[in-house]
């Protein structure tokens, strides 16, 4: 049993205790918040590639590799990520498309995929929500890049899958017979 007179002093321990720990949290979160950060980029060659899938065409541009660094420590804050952007085209003249989503796969030096946690991607297109003959839509892409892919001879392609649904689209004209009423 616990003396009542002794109950009210583990209660203000544990204030003090939770009070100091917000302070001390606080102040990291402050100050990791102030650390001063810088990006390193590294480029991918070549800086733009056009692929096609079937009707769709497109091209990947601005193909970048960037890193968050500590200024002053040099200490990297975070996983470095993939940058481009992915412009779609519609070529086909007789099909639409609702472009879904891709995934990035990373091709090390001997051939085989570099493992890498989610690299998928999701299209974010405004209305409306599919791809119609002639259109071209772009999609900034924004995924994990693997530290293995940094090392020499450490990255050799990158492949991208893209996940669309094909809509057959077609246009046909209908006859209305009219008279003039009387």
């Amino acid at each position: 049993m616990v003396c009542p007179h002794l109950r009210g002093v583990r209660w203000g321990v544990f204030a003090v205790f939770v009070g100091l720990t917000n302070a001390c949290l606080g102040a990291s979160g402050a100050y990791a918040a102030s650390l001063p950060l810088a990006e390193k980029v590294i480029p991918l060659k070549p800086s733009i590639t056009f692929v096609k899938a079937s009707f769709l065409t497109g091209e990947i541009e601005g193909l970048r590799v960037v890193e968050r660094i500590e200024r002053g420590t040099g200490k990297v804050v975070g996983a470095p990520m993939l940058e481009a952007t992915l412009t779609v085209s519609n070529d086909s003249r007789d099909h639409a498309a609702r472009l879904l989503g891709g995934k990035i796969e990373y091709i090390d030096g001997t051939g085989r995929p570099i493992p890498t946690a989610d690299t998928s991607f999701v299209f974010t297109m405004t209305t409306p929500d599919r791809l119609d003959p002639g259109q071209r839509v772009s999609q900034p892409i924004e995924i994990a890049f693997p530290p293995l892919g940094l090392k020499p001879h450490g990255l050799r392609e990158v492949s991208l899958e893209l996940t669309y649904l094909p809509i057959p689209y077609e246009t046909d004209t209908v006859h209305v017979p009219v008279y003039l009423g009387g």
